[in-house]
């Protein structure tokens, strides 16, 4: 968060929002806020830590913006992935209002209350033609419930017109305390646009749920992850 921003959130809180007044209620801009086709230039600067892309996982190479996108290595597609974090101004203006609900809700990048790995996906021309979605496996909270974020994104999208398949398990996979998903989703949004979807809930092969050495049960041995991208060709 800058500085500016943060004595901002401190000073004035009450100015933001006064739940008993209905005065109104601040917002900031996520992910879903970002319109596909939208030069990098054009796009609202509300968030830190842009970075480049991995591929859905950490942040590698700084940059200042969006506007930096050319420093990302190109995917396999030609899109260059740059990797953004949600400004957590809001968090300490709930926080300076002791406001619980608020705190939780602003607090990290999250979508419907799932950490998220965030991206936005920038051809040649420097138009951003996709968001990119991943559940964020460095949180250890809920862990094990990262692949339910499927459920809200295919609403998101309507239920209707995805094309869901279940995949096999691959040698070494496992179930997770009894539980095997596995499951690829995809459907046309029309207008040259396409959803796409993967949710995993198992343990690869190597995973166990008890240290064979040890006997002792294990820690966060197991994936539970959600990808997610919606594409304009």
């Amino acid at each position: 968060m800058k500085p500016i921003l943060l004595a901002a959130a401190l000073l004035a809180p009450l100015v933001l929002w006064d739940g008993a007044s209905g005065a109104t209620r601040p917002k900031r801009l996520e992910i879903w806020d970002l319109a596909l086709g939208t030069a990098a230039d054009k796009l609202p600067d509300e968030f830190v830590d842009y970075a480049c892309g991995t591929g859905g996982g950490a942040p590698s190479l700084p940059l200042k913006g969006f506007g930096d996108f050319k420093r990302c290595k190109a995917e396999e597609t030609g899109l260059r992935e740059v990797y953004f974090r949600y400004d957590d101004e809001l968090e300490y203006w709930a926080r300076a209002n002791n406001l619980t609900a608020e705190m939780e809700q602003y607090a990290g990048t999250k979508t419907y209350g799932f950490p998220i790995v965030a991206s936005a996906l920038f051809d040649e021309a420097g138009v951003m033609r996709g968001i990119r979605v991943v559940s964020d496996p460095r949180y250890d909270t809920a862990r094990e419930e990262a692949y339910f974020l499927k459920n809200f994104l295919l609403s998101r999208l309507g239920r209707e017109g995805w094309a869901c398949e279940d995949l096999k398990a691959e040698e070494g996979e496992t179930p997770v305390d009894g539980v095997f998903f596995k499951q690829r989703c995809n459907k046309d949004l029309g207008d040259g646009r396409a959803a796409s979807m993967l949710a995993r809930h198992l343990r690869k092969a190597g995973q166990t749920r008890f240290d064979p050495r040890s006997g002792k049960q294990t820690t966060n041995m197991f994936e539970s992850v959600v990808r997610f991208e919606i594409i304009a060709r």
